[in-house]
């Protein structure tokens, strides 16, 4: 089953780490991605830019709306994610549990929806 580790995270804390726990933590991704890799469990990832550059689409009655982002107030933005195809959720929630995190970081583990 595929899932998805949706990593939280506030954007700005990364700045407040010194560029040798910059390096480790970028390193443990490294490390991640290739585990991910080598067992072929990995589907797919990305790290994504900030919420500044995100964009809102609305449609309401037939007109689309933008708006540029950030749209909500939040303590913790997403920040990235791994798709993962792991056997069940217990094995899902153990590789969300390496994922380098630092500050109030989060994993969310959320089932992908399958369509017939």
């Amino acid at each position: 089953m595929r899932y998805l580790l949706l990593i939280y995270c506030d954007e700005n804390a990364y700045e407040h780490l010194t560029g040798e726990e910059g390096a480790a933590v970028f390193a443990g991704y490294n490390t991640l991605t290739t585990e991910l890799t080598s067992s072929g469990k990995l589907v797919g990832s990305d790290a994504l830019q900030p919420t500044s550059t995100a964009t809102l689409v609305r449609v309401r009655n037939g007109e689309t709306l933008t708006l540029d982002g950030p749209y909500a107030e939040t303590k913790e933005q997403l920040g990235g994610f791994y798709e993962i195809d792991a056997d069940d959720l217990d094995e899902a929630i153990k590789w969300a549990a390496l994922i380098p995190v630092y500050g109030n970081m989060s994993v969310e583990v959320r089932p992908v929806m399958t369509f017939d």
